[in-house]
């Protein structure tokens, strides 16, 4: 009798076992064969040419520095700096490397106290220069300071920029 069972079960088991999922596998297997990937075709190569500088000679050197030589009568643009008057401390920093740290006031004067990147504090006030770029102080006030900056820009002609430096808190 339990050899009957085992062998009537093993059986309706082997019955129920076929293929399972075999409808998932074949749409997996047929699903792209339809589709073909369609790529554009390489786009053409042209030839490279070089440029000669030899018969370029109304075309500027691109070795050279573009800022003209003022000391030997060069272009000197409008609004140049005085490039002969003596550097003061902080304007062997760029301008962004300063920062405003405090404020004080003595006989109705407002000096404004700038820490450069040596970590030095220094006591500026209207009429000092700061920045790389010639940066003249303007006006010093409670919150900030302002700087008119003079760049020189590929032609050689020098421009105001207007910059602040805010109060650090």
């Amino acid at each position: 009798m339990r050899l009957l069972f085992v062998v009537l079960l093993s059986a309706s088991l082997f019955g129920c076992g076929g293929e399972e999922f075999q409808d998932l596998r074949d749409f997996v297997k047929n699903a792209g064969s339809d589709m073909r990937g369609k790529i554009p075709p390489a786009p053409e190569v042209k030839p490279y040419e070089p440029f000669s500088y030899d018969n370029a000679t109304n075309l500027p050197d691109p070795f050279k520095p573009r800022k003209p030589d003022l000391r030997s009568g060069g272009k000197a643009g409008q609004n140049q700096p005085d490039l002969d008057r003596p550097k003061e401390a902080l304007e062997d920093f760029p301008l962004e490397a300063l920062k405003m740290v405090g404020y004080l006031q003595q006989k109705s004067v407002g000096f404004a106290l700038v820490r450069a990147p040596d970590n030095k504090i220094y006591r500026v006030r209207a009429g000092n220069y700061m920045g790389l770029n010639f940066g003249k102080i303007l006006d010093v006030s409670e919150s900030e300071v302002k700087v008119k900056e003079m760049v020189q820009d590929s032609s050689g002609d020098w421009t105001e920029r207007m910059s602040t430096l805010q109060l650090v808190e």
